[in-house]
């Protein structure tokens, strides 16, 4: 049975949530089609433009992406207390950048709105849009309509683009976070679309290398060297840059060579002082999505999710649970 997305997504658990969309009747997001020899890859570049114009207006930051043939996954993170801190006028000027405004926002912003009744109506209209300029479910939805509308317009044809709805995993912990961007970052490699992750085009871990490399902002999450902070409350990833790098590289070049039960002895710190298995964590990349569907997160976080939801179970339970067997 379908989970509602309220009990998917939650700000009151974490920020973070890995959220994936895919085409329907396998039709051609990006690539080439090997029956027509048309190429599709121009599209990649709508995407990972139009994620990153929508996280410049939410209240969401990306912290990895990668747009593939067929799919495209992205790892956002809400900030609740930036949208809770616009002024009205800053709301007002976000939304527009998406809606016309209705008349009654017009007159207000023209100072012709007077009255009691007037004013509680623009407050509730307002109130409504800030809780929209944070909703995952609302960013997914002007990705997804965007795209699908420049598709079916090159495509000539009309109707459904992508599934039903777009599949998401929250995610609990820092573990969880940081094993959920290098399972993102890396599928073109998994994919065998790219060798290394600098020639991953259109992904996070590309756009990171090169803004450093050439000292340019860049537009994604940033990290910082917190130890010991809660991952509600800081706006950033608690890593060190240069290890989560040196992470996804090992990681990578340990898929690449299809030696699962032979890990290089050279261990990222990362792992080391996440208290992670090595073994374990390459499993965790390999197959994030089928041992975690809609949650992910160590043994006690999932128990007390479970707990707080009125559920005696959430799928995952068991690969996280058997993780911490081995660390014991």
């Amino acid at each position: 049975m379908t989970i509602p997305r309220k009990q998917l997504i939650d700000l009151s658990v974490t920020p973070y949530y890995h959220c994936v969309n895919r085409c329907v009747r396998r039709a051609f997001l990006c690539g080439e089609d090997k029956l027509t020899g048309k190429s599709y890859e121009h599209r990649r570049g709508w995407i990972s433009d139009k994620i990153k114009s929508l996280s410049q207006v939410f209240a969401i930051d990306v912290a990895a992406y990668a747009v593939m043939s067929n799919h495209y996954h992205v790892v956002l993170r809400v900030d609740q207390d930036e949208a809770i801190a616009w002024s009205t006028n800053e709301v007002v000027h976000r939304w527009n950048s998406f809606f016309n405004l209705p008349v009654i926002i017009s007159r207000f912003l023209k100072g012709k709105c007077t009255t009691s009744a007037e004013l509680k109506v623009v407050d509730e209209i307002i109130e409504k849009w800030r809780g929209r300029l944070m909703d995952i479910s609302w960013f997914m939805r002007l990705l997804n309509e965007s795209i699908a509308r420049e598709s079916n317009k090159e495509d000539g044809v009309t109707g459904h683009f992508w599934e039903g709805r777009f599949k998401s995993q929250a995610l609990l912990d820092e573990q969880a976070v940081i094993a959920c961007m290098a399972y993102v970052d890396l599928n073109p490699i998994r994919a065998d679309m790219a060798k290394t992750p600098e020639q991953s085009d259109f992904t996070s871990i590309q756009e990171r290398i090169k803004t450093r490399m050439t000292k340019q902002h860049c537009n994604l999450l940033g990290f910082v060297d917190m130890a010991g902070c809660k991952l509600e409350k800081t706006k950033a990833i608690p890593f060190e840059h240069n290890d989560y790098l040196a992470l996804v590289d090992w990681s990578g070049r340990a898929i690449l060579d299809n030696k699962r039960g032979s890990i290089p002895t050279n261990t990222p710190p990362i792992l080391v002082r996440l208290g992670i298995d090595d073994k374990d964590w390459i499993n965790h990349i390999l197959y994030f999505e089928r041992q975690f569907p809609t949650v992910v997160g160590n043994i006690d976080k999932l128990r007390k999710l479970a707990e707080q939801t009125s559920r005696r179970w959430i799928k995952g339970m068991g690969c996280a649970f058997s993780a911490t067997l081995k660390k014991a």
